[in-house]
C-alpha cells in the first residue's frame, strides 16, 4: 500500500511502499492496515486533574495529535478518566504500570486503549486477567516493551538491552494473550539509544502483522532529542516500517505532536494540514536577517490550518527560481519584499510588512487558488521591480563576489607548478 503524495504539488514526492500489517481501531482511529500513520502523544498533568488534563487533550488535538496517552498509577487517576474520556475530542489510552488493576480500573472508566509495559507487569495470571477483559469489552492492548526497563530474566539471557531482547518481550506477552485469545494489540520495542531501537523494531517487523508503534523513549530535550526521534522513526517509516509515531521529549507534549505531525508531512504519508515553510540558509547577497523574517513568519501563522508551502528568501537573485515549487514566498532586494506565487512576481511591499504581507497572501490563495491570486494584480509591475532590485544587487555585490575568477587561476599555477 502507498502512501499519499505531498500536498504541496510536488508530484515527484517519493512514496514508500508501507509493510501490511493488521488493522485495530483505538476508539474510532484505526491504526494499522491501510490506515494513515497516526500521531501520538502523552499528557504530563496529574489524570486527577480532569480539567488540567482536558486542556492540554485539547491543545494536542489542535496541534495535530490523533491518539492522546494518560497516566493511571492510582485510583484518583481512574476516576479522572472516568470524566476525561467522554469529554476528550481523540481516543484516549491508559498507561499502565505495575498495578494490573488500575488497567482494569481505566477499562472500568471506558477509555479507548491500554498500554502495558511487559517489564513491569509479569505476572501471567495479571497479564490475562487484563486481556481477557480487554477482549470483553473491545479495547486494544500496546504492548509496550521499552529497553530501559526489561525483564532481568531477558536482561541476563542476552547480557545486556539487546534487539533480540526487546522482540522476545514482546513475543511472551503476545503468548500470553493468545492463550485468552485476545488479537487486538499493537507493539512498541522502543529504546533511547537509536541504532538499537531502529534494529529491535527491523527485527520485529520479521516475526508479527501487528502494527507497529514507533518511538525513541527518553529522547531528551530540543533539538538534541528531536534529532534523535527523528533519526529512529524516519529511517523505520521510509523502510515501510510502522503505524503509529511518537516523539518522546522533554519538552510541552504539543512539541511532540506538532513534530509529529511535521514529519509525517515531510515524509509525504500525511495529508499536509498546516503552513510548510522553507526558508534559504542566508549569504552574503542576503538584504534581510533571513533567520528573523522566518522565525517572526512561524510565529504569525502558528497552528493556521492553511497548508500551503511557504517560502521566505534572503534576496531576489535566486530566490524566486529557487523557491518556484512553493506555493507563496517573499525575497528581499533594496530594503523592500519581492512576493512570488508559484514563481511568478505578484507584489512589492515594504520590509516592514513582509511578513504581514506573507500571511495575507497565504489566506487568499488557500481561499481562492494560486491561478485567483496570480490574475488578482499586474504581475508586469512587479516582475519590472524586481528585476531593478536584482540588478542594483549585482551591481553593489558583483556576480563574483568572491572573486572566483581570479582565485582559479591562481589554482591552477599552483597546481601546475607555473
Amino acid at each position: 500500500m502507498n502512501a499519499p503524495a505531498s500536498s504541496t504539488g510536488d508530484t515527484s514526492a517519493a512514496r514508500y511502499p508501507r509493510r501490511a500489517t493488521r488493522q485495530i481501531h483505538v476508539g474510532k482511529v484505526a491504526v494499522g492496515g491501510d490506515a494513515p500513520i497516526t500521531v501520538q502523544s502523552m499528557t504530563v498533568t496529574k489524570t486527577a486533574d480532569v480539567e488540567g488534563t482536558l486542556q492540554q487533550i485539547y491543545a494536542l488535538a489542535a496541534a495535530g495529535c490523533d491518539i492522546v496517552r494518560c497516566t493511571c498509577n492510582e485510583p484518583e487517576a481512574a476516576e479522572g478518566l472516568a470524566q476525561i474520556v467522554p469529554r476528550s475530542p481523540i481516543p484516549v489510552i491508559a498507561d499502565i504500570h505495575h498495578q494490573y488493576k488500575m488497567a482494569l480500573a481505566a477499562m472500568e472508566a471506558g477509555v479507548h486503549g491500554l498500554r502495558l509495559n511487559p517489564g513491569n507487569i509479569r505476572k501471567p495470571e495479571h497479564i490475562k486477567a487484563v486481556a481477557a477483559e480487554a477482549k470483553d469489552r473491545g479495547i486494544p492492548i500496546r504492548i509496550g516493551v521499552n529497553g530501559g526497563s526489561l525483564d532481568p530474566a531477558l536482561y541476563e539471557k542476552y547480557g545486556g538491552i539487546r534487539p533480540e531482547a526487546m522482540v522476545e518481550s514482546a513475543l511472551q506477552e503476545i503468548a500470553y494473550f493468545e492463550d485468552v485469545d485476545f488479537h487486538t494489540y499493537k507493539i512498541s520495542v522502543k529504546a533511547s539509544s537509536v541504532p538499537l531501537m531502529v534494529e529491535a523494531y527491523r527485527q520485529l517487523s520479521e516475526v508479527t502483522d501487528a502494527p507497529l508503534h514507533l518511538g525513541v523513549t527518553e529522547a531528551g530535550p530540543p533539538p538534541a532529542g528531536l534529532v534523535k526521534a527523528t533519526a529512529g522513526i524516519a529511517t523505520l517509516l521510509m523502510e515501510g516500517i510502522g503505524d503509529t509515531i511518537r516523539y518522546s521529549l522533554t519538552a510541552d507534549p504539543v512539541e511532540e505532536a506538532r513534530a509529529g505531525r511535521q514529519l509525517l508531512e515531510a515524509l509525504g504519508l500525511r495529508e499536509r494540514k498546516n503552513v510548510d515553510l522553507i526558508a534559504c540558509p542566508s549569504c552574503g547577497r542576503a538584504e534581510i536577517d533571513v533567520i528573523d523574517v522566518a522565525n517572526r513568519a512561524m510565529e504569525a501563522f502558528g497552528d493556521r490550518k492553511i497548508p500551503l508551502q511557504v517560502a521566505v528568501m534572503g534576496c531576489v537573485v535566486n530566490g524566486p527560481g529557487e523557491a518556484r515549487e512553493a506555493d507563496l514566498g517573499i525575497a528581499a532586494g533594496n530594503k523592500r519584499g519581492h512576493l512570488f506565487v508559484k514563481g511568478r512576481n505578484v507584489a512589492v511591499v515594504p520590509e516592514s510588512e513582509m511578513v504581514d504581507a506573507l500571511v495575507e497572501w497565504a489566506e487568499y490563495i488557500h481561499e481562492h487558488g494560486t491561478d485567483a491570486a496570480i490574475a488578482r494584480v499586474d504581475t508586469t509591475l512587479a516582475e519590472r521591480e524586481a528585476a531593478k532590485d536584482r540588478a542594483k544587487l549585482l551591481d553593489d555585490k558583483g556576480d563574483d563576489a568572491n572573486h572566483a575568477t581570479e582565485k582559479i587561476v591562481e589554482i591552477r599555477k599552483t597546481v601546475s607548478g607555473s
